[in-house]
């Protein structure tokens, strides 16, 4: 698991052709805006939160974001016990984030 500051995760994504970005917010946050292209999966699910994470192709490139950079780092630390190689951790989250937003 890497941390990445705004400036890096955003640069990174760009050049990045396999690139999967995941939002682990709850419904509730994702409506008030997310990262265009990001695929929502709530943490907090728990054990369903697992079993969708085991349906995700691991060859991938995972960009994980939640609203502070706190979930998102327990999440990418679950991704990579439980098997993905790259999973990058937007530090400061979707609180910090100054780049597109879809509302």
């Amino acid at each position: 698991m890497a941390d990445l500051s705004q400036e890096e995760w955003e640069e990174q994504l760009e050049k990045d052709e396999n690139a999967f970005i995941l939002d682990v917010r709850t419904p509730e946050e994702v409506e008030e805006g997310y990262i265009p292209r990001a695929t929502n999966i709530d943490i907090y699910l728990g054990q369903e939160f697992l079993n969708e994470l085991e349906k995700l192709d691991k060859t991938k490139n995972y960009y994980v974001y939640c609203r502070s950079g706190n979930r998102s780092g327990q999440a990418c630390a679950l991704m990579n016990q439980i098997g993905f190689k790259n999973a990058y951790n937007l530090e400061g989250g979707f609180m910090n984030w100054e780049g597109e937003v879809v509302d």
